[in-house]
């Protein structure tokens, strides 16, 4: 049962609706003074009458039943204490019921979403930088799914630009086919990062002019290209396998090439491009930006042309009702500028587009640069996390069998939840002994929570559920039975807000009940009927961690 549904349809406000009254209903800090609160506050205007007053007349108005057990007015709050017994068995027989699938709706059924994220650049090894729109993306396009949306995953390739003229040109000069061979997308890396420190002005012209071979469609500038660009997606699909990341297409800005002129053509037609030295602008000055670069003064395209030319690709192949690109808070100005000229140009579907923006990741030695070869490669990140956990795990349980693979979903879980556990607008400082805590709000203290119940579970065999007529729970099982009960509103809060760090947050502080109610409640030593019900906590705490650590890309070993 949804209970913020049960009591707004209890509450009559002339002039305000019914889901604003639900919208209005919150979890009070002190459950001494209820289960749920609806401030009065924002019904004064309305009303013309005092929060206190409004309160205490609704408090009048609404009857106790089976589900209320108490309704108070304190202050300006409407405060309701529900009736613990039916509220406890309720949600438990509901997770049951459920299983993997709690959390979960049909709110998405019939809707479209695209999500742009990730977006590899073609022979560049992923550096730690890339963390962020990886596993942010890939969590919304699981959370979005898991509310009925068909979900679109993009992979919006970097493969397109003068860089792969200077790579080519790098690989004829200094290149040696075994050892790319064998060494795969680093040892092309180095001839980038080589070619920016070392080339000459005849090789600079070279470059310009093997990218140019690549658009005129030479046999082998494509042909070299094509395999940069093999080595490099065979490289990250090992890292995606290990991140459980996945995408739909590939599509990258080379993709849209012959897609830019209609876009051109479009802008043209519609008076928006102007010249501005000899450049193709559109211009924003009234809308608070500069203008927006669609063409060079020689005529080569730009990241907006092409953007503007996936935009309708999308919206064509797709129809979507959103599309998501999980991009940095450095190209804000960028997506202001795409979406306002698609405004421009007529499409009300603008409206849905949306810049998820996040902040950088980076280690404690600071930002990284590709060109000059400071960086932190992702897949040494996740190595050093999944060895370090390996060692934890041997110091903490020496016997543990499968320590390999418990080590590996304890590591990877540890990239994974350090990067989702705060707002993704701010910057991270990545550090490995707090995202390996297993004491701190970190993803191994949760995997450790799972352990911990399939541990008490196990111990305890088979058993019949039950929910004792007439018992009062205490208080550490109702936090703990509070808490699960919050958990479809947290997916839609998280989805609504584009913001998997309230599915972490979340999950922590459903594993910091849990082990309270561990510590101070005995589960298998309780009573009959007692008993019963406390492993009917413990068995719903483990399916709500699971299915919130899911959400986010993590497994859960079965023992730590």
């Amino acid at each position: 049962m949804d209970y913020k549904k049960y009591i707004a349809q209890k509450i009559k406000v002339v002039g305000v609706s019914e889901e604003e009254i639900y919208s209005s209903i919150a979890v009070p800090p002190d459950t001494s003074m209820g289960d749920y609160a609806l401030p009065c506050f924002k019904f004064a205007k309305v009303l013309r009458s005092s929060p206190v007053s409004i309160a205490q007349k609704l408090a009048q108005e609404i009857a106790a039943d089976d589900v209320i057990a108490k309704i108070t007015a304190v202050n300006g709050y409407l405060n309701f204490a529900i009736n613990r017994g039916s509220f406890v068995a309720d949600t438990l027989k509901t997770i049951e019921e459920q299983g993997a699938r709690y959390g979960s709706s049909d709110m998405g059924a019939g809707k479209t979403i695209c999500i742009d994220y990730s977006s590899v650049n073609i022979a560049k090894p992923f550096h730690i930088g890339h963390l962020s729109t990886t596993v942010l993306g890939s969590s919304l396009y699981k959370i979005f799914s898991f509310l009925g949306y068909n979900v679109v995953g993009i992979n919006h390739l970097g493969d397109y630009g003068t860089q792969f003229g200077k790579l080519i040109c790098a690989y004829k000069h200094w290149g040696n086919k075994e050892d790319v061979d064998r060494r795969g997308i680093f040892a092309v890396n180095e001839l980038y990062v080589r070619f920016n420190s070392e080339a000459t002005e005849d090789m600079e012209r070279e470059a310009r002019e093997y990218f140019r071979l690549i658009e005129s469609g030479d046999k082998e500038a494509n042909e070299l290209f094509e395999w940069f660009k093999s080595l490099t997606l065979k490289y990250v699909d090992k890292i995606y396998e290990r991140l459980d990341v996945k995408f739909d297409s590939y599509n990258g800005e080379r993709f849209y090439t012959d897609k830019m002129q209609p876009v051109i053509d479009e802008l043209k037609a519609k008076n928006l491009l102007k010249e501005s030295d000899g450049a193709s602008i559109v211009d924003l000055e009234e809308y608070g930006m500069p203008p927006c670069l669609i063409l060079r003064s020689d005529g080569a395209s730009l990241y907006a042309t092409r953007d503007l030319a996936a935009a309708y690709y999308r919206k064509k192949t797709y129809d979507f009702d959103k599309c998501l690109y999980v991009v940095a808070y450095q190209q804000n100005l960028h997506f202001k500028q795409i979406f306002k000229v698609l405004e421009l140009l007529g499409n009300d579907w603008a409206k849905d587009m949306v810049h998820v923006a996040y902040g950088m990741v980076s280690l404690e030695d600071g930002a990284m640069s590709t060109r000059n070869g400071r960086v932190v490669w992702l897949e040494d990140v996740i190595d050093k996390c999944v060895e370090k956990a390996y060692a934890v795990l041997q110091e903490k349980n020496p016997d543990l069998e499968d320590k390999a693979d418990i080590a590996e979903k304890v590591g990877v879980g540890a990239v994974i939840f350090g990067a989702l556990y705060n707002s993704k607008i701010k910057d991270i400082v990545f550090s490995y002994d707090k995202v390996l805590s297993f004491d701190g709000e970190t993803g191994v203290y949760c995997q450790y929570t799972c352990a911990r119940a399939r541990s008490v579970l196990e111990k305890a065999g088979a058993f019949v559920a039950a929910y004792p007529a007439g018992y009062e729970a205490e208080e550490q099982e109702f936090e703990v039975v509070k808490a699960l009960s919050r958990f479809p509103a947290i997916v839609k809060d998280a989805a609504e807000k584009y913001e998997p760090s309230i599915i972490a947050r979340y999950a922590v502080d459903l594993s910091q009940k849990f082990n309270k109610f561990y510590f101070d409640c005995k589960i298998l030593a309780a009573d009959d009927g007692v008993r019963e019900l406390r492993l009917c906590i413990t068995r719903a705490t483990l399916q709500t961690l699971e299915n919130s650590l899911a959400l986010l890309g993590i497994k859960v070993p079965e023992k730590m």
